[in-house]
């Protein structure tokens, strides 16, 4: 298989740096981004209950102490309870977008490597086409074998740069509605949060 790939010249070398890259980051988002993780629901539910018992000072201590992406939106939530319900929606819409950040890190890179793998496989491919166009200028086309090697290197870089860019723009975008989707919940909780204290 090595062999195979060595035969594609020296652009294998960044498409098996994007490879890896891509790898890497789609393993720390799968941890990352696990529903449980963010959205979590015990937590949640003490501040819910603290908030039902008119506790807010408390219901804010709580989420101090777990500074995450819901902690962070529950928080301004509950410090901006006394607004009206259409200026607080709008605190709470304002604090997701700023949280989006923090759930879209790394899918910049992971957005760039899916666009550049198919470019560098394409650049690959101009390349072995241009090898190939000077063995047949110096030498003519009686020497197949010699054609071959610029032909196949045309194709394999062309072929890797697809196979690495296909799976990764698959990810960029799950990746990005998975985080938009939890914004979203995060939010609803919010605001469940706020009608027991408007109660």
């Amino acid at each position: 298989m090595f062999e195979f790939l060595a035969r594609g010249g020296v652009l294998m070398i960044p498409l098996g740096v994007c490879s890896i890259l891509a790898l890497a980051i789609v393993l720390e988002r799968t941890l990352n981004l696990r529903t449980k993780k963010i959205i979590q629901l015990d937590i949640l539910q003490q501040v819910r209950d603290l908030v039902a018992e008119n506790q807010v000072s408390d219901a804010m201590t709580l989420c101090r102490r777990y500074p995450s992406v819901m902690g962070r939106i529950l928080l301004v939530t509950i410090a901006n309870h006394d607004r009206e319900r259409e200026e607080l929606r709008s605190v709470v819409e304002d604090a997701g977008r700023q949280e989006v950040t923090t759930l879209d890190r790394n899918l910049g890179a992971l957005g760039t490597i899916a666009a550049i793998a198919p470019l560098l496989g394409l650049t690959g491919t101009v390349f072995g086409m241009i090898r190939t166009f000077a063995i047949i200028s110096e030498k003519g086309i009686a020497h197949p074998s010699q054609l071959a090697g610029g032909i196949s290197e045309a194709l394999i870089t062309t072929a890797t740069g697809l196979v690495i860019a296909i799976p990764t723009l698959i990810f960029y975008n799950y990746f990005t509605n998975k985080a938009d989707r939890l914004i979203l919940e995060i939010e609803k909780h919010s605001y469940r949060v706020v009608e027991t204290l408007k109660r």
